[in-house]
């Protein structure tokens, strides 16, 4: 084991360090029955955190009554058996059912911890207090992929002397934006290293503020500090380089500990191999993936467009990220041509905003007179290129049309309507998954530029969404900024939140939360029959609405290929191979 990030240390302290760490290694590797390291040392032990059972590999005797008990693992649960001695005679016990975690151990002595300085700017770090804590942070779990925990298991845990609850809380909204979990390892077993660990690190995605998980990892270091405590350990994927990066800069250390958990859905993708060898985006990996963990057979067909090929029998079906070829050339026309998605709404019966093709400068500015505020788009194309939101005077107009032209001949104008930014998924006839989408938009720190700020905000969004949403830095972005009275030069004051964008698109910067359970019926009606309308099998319609608990709505695109990611905790990805191969249905998907 390497020492601790202690520069030189002094004789008298190395020794005293070195003396430490012998008895972890003999722990860890080869825990002898009767060793005086041991005295006290309760047997067997779990900890229930409420995702699964952390069980501590080294208070078990006998290997097989570790591996028994991970098998013993309940539905929906996640075990890990931590602290493995022998980890490749453990597995052998079990080969079919257990594997070891690809995943590293890294260590704070925290005799060596300094707290930071620097306090969290627009958000604080406290206790877990409610359920709607509790709520709030099983929310930021689902958007995670991570395992989710019963409300009340937090709230009853919160006052608990073995598990501790931090949350970071957004300073203007009282929101919960970051949660992290920590074992004292004495309380639980009387641990002779006076240990403790770190689980469960999780921060919103869509949070705008820097630092959030480096204070909840420094609340937890400085409580288990205060407590006497040794060292916090925690386990972290092998991949993850963000939280490795972040780890090591706050001193941890990587250690020669080994996890063991159970094969079951959930540790699916850590155990069946690696996906396919070229890289796809996560619109077609989050179908891929749900394809391949039901044994349905995936070919890459180009990594780059996002097409590939399923097959499972003697079926198979090429898609295009969430398009396939359920979906017939017409019915994509249909949905390309905004024009004609709308004419076919207004049939419908479907509510639809005032809309005229851009012509004449004088024709343009009756339009915009009449409607006060205007939308310009290209007829065709996705992901908000060349749109321009809230267009107020004829020279704006001119240069949003001219705009929408390097995507489009054909350039609409659109009467603006007020209201949320409403996304619903419609596969088969049914809403799967709504969400509504906002703005991007940045929180100020009293210290950075306007233009620092969307540049780091945008570097979140990418890392969140695997690279697919950005702030662009162009013409409308300033815009935006300028209508809002700032310059990108500008440091913008403390706390102040600034819109960066006028479109909700995700490709944009925008974050998007889950609304379905909320979703008025009449929108969901709405969306059932424009999907009939355009005779599509899979859509995304985005809609302008006051309220989605409200019947009012106006429809204002639909998309033949919409985004499945980033709809958590909605089954999209499910739904759709439900669609594409029912035969592979779980029962319990109806």
């Amino acid at each position: 084991m390497t020492q601790p990030p202690n520069p030189r240390p002094q004789p008298r302290a190395r020794h005293r360090l070195e003396r430490r760490n012998a008895p972890s290694l003999r722990n860890w590797y080869s825990r002898d029955q009767g060793h005086p390291d041991h005295a006290g040392l309760e047997e067997n032990v779990t900890v229930d955190c409420g995702w699964g059972r952390l069980l501590f590999a080294h208070t078990f005797k006998e290997l097989p009554d570790l591996a028994q008990a991970l098998r013993d693992e309940t539905q929906g649960r996640r075990d890990i058996a931590l602290y493995l001695r022998d980890p490749h005679v453990a597995l052998s016990l079990a080969p079919q059912e257990l594997f070891l975690d690809p995943s590293h151990t890294y260590r704070l002595w925290l005799e060596n911890y300094r707290p930071s300085r620097r306090r969290p700017r627009g958000f604080t770090v406290r206790r877990l207090r409610t359920v709607e804590d509790a709520e709030a942070v099983n929310r930021i779990y689902a958007s995670r992929n991570m395992v989710q925990v019963p409300s009340h298991f937090f709230h009853d845990q919160r006052n608990s002397r073995v598990l501790t609850y931090f949350v970071a809380v957004d300073a203007a909204t009282n929101s919960v934006i970051g949660s992290v979990t920590g074992v004292d390892h004495g309380r639980a077993f009387n641990d002779p290293e006076d240990g403790s660990s770190l689980w469960c690190l999780a921060v919103d995605p869509q949070a705008s503020f820097p630092g959030i998980g480096e204070n909840l990892v420094r609340t937890l270091a400085e409580h288990f500090q205060a407590r006497g405590r040794s060292f916090m350990d925690l386990s972290v994927m092998h991949d993850n380089a963000n939280a490795i990066a972040l780890y090591e800069k706050l001193g941890f250390q990587r250690v020669p500990v080994f996890a063991l958990k159970t094969k079951n859905s959930i540790n699916e993708k850590l155990y069946v191999g690696p996906p396919p060898d070229e890289t796809l985006n996560p619109y077609a990996m989050i179908i891929i993936n749900e394809a391949r963990r039901r044994g349905i057979g995936v070919e890459v067909v180009d990594a780059e467009g996002g097409y590939f090929t399923l097959s499972y029998g003697g079926r198979s079906i090429t898609c295009r990220e969430s398009l396939s070829e359920l979906t017939t050339a017409v019915a994509m026309s249909r949905c390309d041509d905004k024009a004609v998605t709308r004419r076919l709404m207004v049939k419908a019966g479907l509510s639809v905003p005032a809309q005229q093709v851009a012509a004449e400068p004088g024709d343009d500015a009756a339009f915009l007179e009449k409607h006060g505020s205007i939308v310009v788009k290209p007829a065709r194309g996705e992901q908000g290129k060349g749109i321009t939101v809230d267009v107020r005077t004829p020279e704006d107009v001119a240069k949003a049309v001219a705009e929408a032209r390097n995507h489009a001949e054909t350039v609409l104008l659109e009467q603006f309507v007020e209201g949320d930014d409403l996304r619903i998924i419609v596969i088969d006839y049914r809403v799967v998954a709504a969400a509504i989408r906002r703005p991007a938009e940045v929180t100020g720190t009293g210290e950075h530029t306007v233009a620092e700020l969307i540049e780091a905000q945008s570097r979140r969004r990418a890392a969140a969404t695997g690279g697919e949403s950005r702030i662009p830095m162009d013409a409308e972005t300033e815009r935006c900024v300028a209508a809002n009275g700032f310059s990108m030069t500008d440091v913008l004051p403390e706390g102040t939140v600034l819109p960066v964008r006028k479109t909700a698109n995700l490709h944009t910067g925008g974050t998007i939360h889950d609304v379905t359970d909320r979703l008025h019926r009449t929108l969901v009606d709405a969306a059932i029959a424009g999907a009939k309308a355009l005779d599509i099998p899979l859509v995304g319609f985005d809609l302008l609405v006051p309220s989605v608990t409200q019947p009012d709505y106006v429809i204002i695109e639909a998309n033949e290929r919409p985004g499945l990611a980033n709809h958590e905790p909605q089954p999209t990805a499910e739904r759709f191979v439900d669609l594409l191969f029912p035969n592979t249905k779980p029962l319990s998907n109806g």
